[in-house]
């Protein structure tokens, strides 16, 4: 895919233990993105996904609010270089 484009997302707040990687791969897999997302030691979830910036920029907005049992305080946004991802979207 010609416009693909890649992008970590690092969010802060109460996201474990509310179904936020749950949410997070069902919003992914609806917008057709590739990637994963998992938790992390310091109690925020980071997410990693490609595909098109339209669907990457309405993941973001997304993240921002969260699912409704989810407090998002912050949400980190940069360009992500790596590993190749996943043929799907994983929850790791």
């Amino acid at each position: 895919m010609s416009d693909e484009r890649r992008i970590r997302f690092l969010v802060h707040g109460r996201v474990q233990g509310v179904g936020f990687r749950f949410w997070v791969l069902r919003q992914a897999q609806a917008l057709g993105l590739r990637g994963w997302v998992r938790n992390c030691r310091d109690g925020s979830v980071e997410v990693e996904a490609a595909g098109p910036s339209p669907a990457l920029e309405r993941l973001g907005l997304a993240l921002r609010d969260g699912p409704p049992h989810a407090q998002v305080l912050e949400l980190q946004v940069e360009a992500a270089h790596g590993d190749p991802l996943p043929d799907a979207f994983e929850i790791r």
